[in-house]
């Protein structure tokens, strides 16, 4: 097998036996960096001088005779908002252009003790505020599947680096489907875990209540060797929570017959496309021969979803990107000369118009007199949403729905409509405000090759009952239907 095209599983066995070594899984890698990403453009850098360190190290260990780590020569991608110290994070953004991260996040500790190579830092739209990956600074994302198409974002670079055999694997984040919806896009794997199963210190947050990191991966296997080294509880992140992490992969191969899979009708409305919809019909036809029982469900309040998190996010967003302002690092702009200007012309300077657009709303929407208005009560309906949630799931074990009402849309199709980009999520973000974890898997493809991704929305905590579920539809090749 092309060594590109290796699993996690497969590039530990290649090591175990000694039929290559790690530096030659990262040299691959990185050729195959070299040769594509000048057309698709997943990564804003790499560092092949650190990553071919980290492969040494894990052929040093295998020669001393000591046992490899679960992770041992995994080239891995990083979205370029997640710290890694030494290097640029750049969040794809011009004010954090030339800042250097002066510590690893939690997620990238262990995935380094774990053995991981990080081959290079993921393109991503402008502090996660995208779905398109469009939004960069820097440049676009192309779709390693057809390059006149968007690979989905925030997590755009993450999961083009998987899907053109850059990367083994990747993290990403999510906010409101930013590693779900670009793992649609290109065909890859895509995993939001619950909210607080993985630290989020070391991660540029966007919206502290609703961020994730997770992994972007080839196979649903895959997906679950990365989360049990990611996740747990960390005192660096006051809402990680101290449950116990499971063996993911232990019971990946469990039967899955039995279980109850909602279908939720308020998503199986008009606007799915054609054929999204005959593909993800088509698997819940497979997962019913597996032995899932399908049953219908409602979220009542679904259609208040995309107002309740734009306000939510746009807030939050305001309230983080605040620390952005030319004192204490990256851009500085000094204007006119004094302390409001360069502020002014700081934030003008180095934000995109989408980042300004998020952070104008939200200011206005906690602002005084509109607080009330606004933000409260969009809390107040993210509780009713969290609450649908809580009931569906507590007559079904699963949710599924598609990934995206769309397949990836042309690039530039949807730059000038906000809103149109904003539906794009409509799907995901509710697994945000629930807070609840969520996976796409692949799910076929359109009559012109664009990939299609099937959505699985579990309880809280209980990632593994939606791994052993994307797992079953993978064997059973849904991946390909």
């Amino acid at each position: 097998m092309e060594v590109r095209e290796l699993t996690i599983d497969q590039v530990r066995s290649l090591l175990e036996r000694g039929e290559v070594s790690a530096v030659e899984i990262c040299q691959a890698h990185l050729e195959s960096i070299d040769q594509r990403n000048s057309e698709i453009k997943a990564f804003i850098h790499s560092d092949a001088s650190r990553a071919l360190e980290q492969a040494a190290r894990i052929d040093q260990t295998k020669r001393q005779g000591e046992p490899l780590p679960v992770l041992a020569g995994v080239p891995l991608a990083i979205k370029d908002n997640i710290s890694i110290e030494g290097q640029r994070c750049t969040c794809g953004s011009k004010i954090l252009e030339n800042y250097t991260a002066m510590y690893d996040a939690t997620a990238i500790s262990k995935l380094r003790a774990a053995g991981a190579v990080f081959v290079g830092k993921a393109n991503m739209d402008e502090f996660a505020m995208g779905s398109s990956t469009e939004n960069s600074a820097f440049f676009q994302t192309r779709n390693p599947h057809a390059t006149g198409y968007v690979p989905g974002g925030s997590s755009g670079g993450s999961a083009a680096a998987v899907a053109g055999q850059m990367a083994v694997a990747a993290l990403g984040s999510d906010t409101g489907g930013s590693i779900r919806q670009p793992a649609s896009f290109c065909g890859v794997v895509g995993l939001k875990p619950t909210y607080g199963r993985v630290s989020r210190y070391g991660l540029v947050a966007f919206g502290s209540s609703l961020d994730q990191i997770g992994p972007l991966t080839r196979t649903v296997k895959d997906a679950a060797r990365v989360l049990g080294v990611i996740a747990g509880s960390d005192m660096h992140d006051a809402t990680s929570v101290a449950a116990a992490v499971p063996d993911y992969v232990a019971g990946i191969n469990a039967s899955v017959k039995g279980i109850r899979i909602g279908l939720p009708k308020q998503y199986f409305k008009a606007g799915i496309a054609t054929e999204v919809n005959q593909k993800v019909q088509a698997g819940l036809k497979l997962l019913e021969r597996l032995g899932c029982e399908l049953v219908e469900v409602e979220l009542p309040h679904t259609e208040y979803a995309i107002a309740c998190y734009y306000v939510v996010a746009m807030a939050e967003a305001s309230s983080n990107l605040a620390r952005f302002d030319g004192v204490r690092y990256g851009l500085r702009v000094h204007g006119e000369g004094t302390l409001t200007g360069m502020y002014r012309e700081t934030r003008d300077a180095g934000f995109g118009n989408e980042v300004k657009r998020r952070i104008i709303l939200g200011t206005f929407v906690l602002s005084s007199g509109y607080y009330d208005a606004y933000y409260l009560k969009a809390q107040k309906v993210r509780t009713l949403i969290k609450q649908d949630f809580e009931k569906a799931l507590a007559k079904v074990d699963v949710i599924a729905s598609p990934t995206s009402p769309t397949p990836p849309f042309r690039l530039g199709e949807k730059s000038s409509d906000p809103l149109a980009m904003y539906l794009s999520d409509i799907f995901t973000i509710t697994a945000n405000l629930a807070g609840i974890p969520g996976i796409s898997v692949p799910c076929g493809k359109t009559a012109e090759g664009l990939p299609v991704g099937l959505q699985l929305l579990g309880k809280h905590f209980d990632e593994a009952t939606l791994l052993r579920v994307g797992h079953a539809f993978e064997t059973e090749g849904g991946f390909t239907l």
